[in-house]
């Protein structure tokens, strides 16, 4: 009787950039390390903080993979050096004030793609927390199920669930720098709406977003966004919908209506 084949295990990168994150790196790296999944490689990418940060990664670095702490050229840019340091054949990212809402996130995304080798992308749910109590939820983000067109409508899913086959960003290429806010929106839009690359959705809450960031902190942000959001599509030689700019804030609103 012929042995039984072994089944190939995924190696997952993890890239988490830091800057002067000294409140709140240490709760990301932890809920990293907690991870149940056995392939797991994890990249921290620093831009030459100048508090506490690094002290406190250097605590985990026999769990850490690889890291890098030099001047960059904003968030995007550093998770492009990220990618290109990651070896794991899917690719996905946590930023330094987010945590992964258990420790069995990244098996539950992994078991996803062993079970559809033809699948590209794995994306879920999100909920965002208090920055000093990350078990009070104040949004939450249901992505639901992708169906074509739906960045035309406003969809888009929430980048830290994004976990994507690192062959995609060699082929489709990483974040685009001109954008300061939306280049995670920009990358998502031209892997799944442009390139359609075969996507699942995990209906589940993996990660969990303080609330303060970058891309949720002021009125003034939100709009300069919105306008890089039109610029994304531009970037692609894409027309989005009459109403897409409108529909994509909108589509935002349900999320306060869905805490329990």
């Amino acid at each position: 009787m012929p042995p039984a084949k072994r089944k190939l295990i995924l190696k997952i990168s993890i890239i988490t950039i830091t800057y002067n994150s000294e409140d709140t790196v240490e709760d990301t790296i932890r809920s990293v390390v907690a991870q149940d999944y056995p392939e797991i490689e994890y990249l921290v990418i620093d831009g030459k903080s100048r508090d506490r940060t690094l002290e406190i990664v250097e605590k985990y670095r026999e769990r850490i993979s690889k890291l890098v702490s030099e001047k960059d050229k904003g968030l995007y840019d550093a998770l492009n050096k990220g990618v290109q340091h990651a070896t794991g054949d899917v690719v996905g990212m946590l930023h330094s004030d987010d945590i992964y809402a258990n420790s069995q996130v990244i098996s539950r995304v992994a078991a996803c793609f062993a079970n559809d080798p033809q699948l590209q992308g794995v994306y879920a749910d999100l909920v965002f927390v208090s920055r000093s109590d990350t078990d009070k939820v104040l949004r939450t983000w249901k992505s639901g199920e992708y169906r074509e067109g739906a960045f035309l409508k406003g969809w888009m899913p929430p980048h830290p669930t994004f976990f994507v086959r690192r062959d995609c960003y060699e082929k489709l290429g990483g974040f685009n720098t001109k954008l300061k806010l939306s280049a995670d929106y920009e990358l998502m839009l031209r892997f799944i709406h442009k390139h359609q690359i075969r996507i699942a959705y995990l209906p589940e809450t993996i990660v969990k977003m303080r609330m303060g960031g970058l891309s949720n902190d002021s009125f003034f942000v939100k709009l300069k966004a919105n306008i890089e959001d039109k610029l994304a599509w531009r970037l692609n030689g894409l027309k989005p919908g009459r109403l897409t700019a409108l529909k994509k804030p909108l589509s935002k609103l349900g999320q306060y209506l869905r805490i329990r």
